[in-house]
């Protein structure tokens, strides 16, 4: 039994998380989370969709003729620091002392290959001319120069990039100077997320990063809003300290710090559920902050982006009117059939089951809950040996077979058959959604109720030298998305630009 003296329930109450909260998040440590179980691997016409090109312009219109009366938002997860993107470059200074070896010397002993890219192309870095201009004649060789240029990018009294969310660096360099992701970010909502001359954009950022996101805003917003003829309405919020998970140690008792308090860490993206929760809007798209084009692929983008949402409008209309004629009571047993007919091809879901053997009130009850769900609709890139989450059918405890976003964390690689569909995969998704997240009568859902909770992530990890268990969240657009009507549709390769490491500004996709 979990023993909460007073002073941790006065710690609970500070972070707006109920013990019972707590007790749940204990009991899924004792549990375990399985993995779950891979029915098969989504694929084109079997819960992936290929539009031909006159399908995708038809839809595109049809986004297009609905776009004045909708409500749209786009929203970015922007709290990621860039201290990953910069993890080998940091290595690299703590390892490498130009006074003591050659450059080539140095990537030769340690087959530094991170390096050895990111010195080789200084010069096609947006920071380029920046930090040349910061570090010239500092240098006395070539050699010196690629150390005092890392340096430079990196250090706290440089221009301590390690420190920076990813949305604020400089990512392009144009023949106006460079732009950064939150910039870029605007540009695309201008393309597809306005209406009547505003568009809506929400940041999820860290709240260490609050004032530079601020300040970024000022110094860009009027630029774009002029370039584009848009008014801009942006907004920004922090992960909830009430989505912070426990940590436990190895005998699943609250782990606590040297102060007596218990440790409790960040849950993980699954935690913006509650961000995202919070916004309201017909349609909302959703897209990471480090996955932006320089600008001759923006229209490209913006197009998918519109294609999506006019097969989520498409969608959407049709189970409004179904959704209706349900809540009248008013439906005959054809068009019931007619009913299932939709949900089961136009929106992947299955019925359980004995759904056969259920009397006509019980299957229009079955068919009210089907319908009346939040609808994503997401992109899907074919795998060019990317990491990321797949679509797969996947098939729960009671046997239900539903349509999700598994990461490979979630899936038993040392079972055969399990691997083997994990090999069948043809598509990652590259986190492009669009969302509709209201009813039929306009009013919003609550999606902490479409969670699948199971779907968290149990990791290992280490505080003060003493071992630990933390919890991850259903991740958004996995568990925390589980129980909503799902579409996937095959987008072009160019949608998908991540910037995981400082050398992936190189890629072509990111030189202007």
């Amino acid at each position: 039994m979990i023993e909460l003296s007073p002073k941790d329930l006065e710690q609970l109450d500070s972070k707006g998380i109920s013990k019972e909260k707590v007790v749940n998040q204990i009991q899924t440590f004792k549990e375990g989370i399985p993995f779950v179980q891979l029915s098969q691997a989504a694929v084109v016409g079997n819960g992936i969709l290929r539009f031909s090109e006159k399908e995708q312009l038809d839809l595109l219109q049809y986004f297009e003729d609905n776009r004045k009366e909708l409500e749209l938002l786009k929203f970015v997860p922007a709290s990621g620091a860039a201290s990953r993107m910069f993890k080998a470059m940091f290595n690299f200074l703590d390892s490498y002392d130009p006074s003591k070896e050659k450059l080539s010397e140095y990537i030769e002993r340690t087959g530094d290959k991170d390096a050895k890219k990111f010195t080789e192309n200084l010069s096609d870095f947006p920071f380029y001319d920046l930090i040349m201009s910061r570090i010239k004649r500092k240098a006395s060789n070539k050699d010196e120069e690629a150390y005092l240029f890392v340096k430079e990018m990196l250090a706290e009294d440089g221009l301590n990039y390690g420190f920076y969310p990813k949305g604020l660096l400089p990512f392009h360099e144009y023949d106006t100077g460079t732009a950064t992701p939150f910039e870029e970010h605007l540009k695309e909502a201008a393309l597809y997320a306005k209406t009547k001359g505003r568009a809506n954009l929400h940041f999820t950022v860290s709240e260490q990063h609050d004032e530079m996101f601020a300040k970024e805003e000022a110094l860009v917003g009027p630029k774009i809003s002029k370039l584009t003829d848009t008014i801009f309405k942006v907004s920004y919020s922090n992960q909830k300290p009430s989505t912070d998970t426990i940590a436990v140690d190895m005998e699943n008792q609250p782990f606590k710090n040297s102060d007596g308090t218990i440790l409790f860490r960040p849950g993980g993206h699954g935690a913006l559920i509650e961000n995202l929760n919070d916004q309201n809007a017909d349609i909302i798209f959703i897209k990471n902050i480090d996955n932006v084009v320089v600008d001759k692929n923006l229209e490209t983008v913006a197009n998918s982006k519109k294609m999506l949402a006019g097969v989520l409008k498409k969608v959407q209309d049709k189970a409004f009117s179904y959704a209706k004629l349900l809540e009248k009571d008013d439906v005959s047993i054809e068009k019931s059939d007619e009913i299932k007919a939709f949900l089961e091809r136009d929106l992947n879901v299955r019925m359980p089951k004995n759904y056969d053997d259920f009397s006509v009130d019980e299957q229009k009850k079955v068919l009210k809950d089907r319908i009346n769900r939040p609808i994503r609709v997401c992109g899907m890139v074919k795998n060019e040996g990317e990491p990321g989450g797949g679509p797969f059918w996947i098939k729960d405890g009671q046997g239900n077979i539903s349509l999700q976003i598994i990461e490979s964390a979630q899936i038993d690689m040392d079972n055969k058959e399990q691997a083997a569909i994990v090999q069948n995969a043809t598509h990652f998704n590259p986190v492009d959604l669009v969302c509709g997240v209201r009813n039929h009568k306009g009013e919003k859902f609550n999606l902490l109720e479409f969670v699948d909770t199971k779907q968290g992530f149990i990791t290992g990890k280490t505080k003060e030298g003493k071992e630990l268990k933390a919890l991850e969240l259903p991740g958004l657009w996995n568990g925390g998305m589980a129980f909503w009507n799902t579409i996937f549709v095959e987008v072009p390769l160019v949608t998908f630009n991540p910037v995981k490491t400082v050398n992936d500004l190189l890629k072509p996709t990111h030189q202007a």
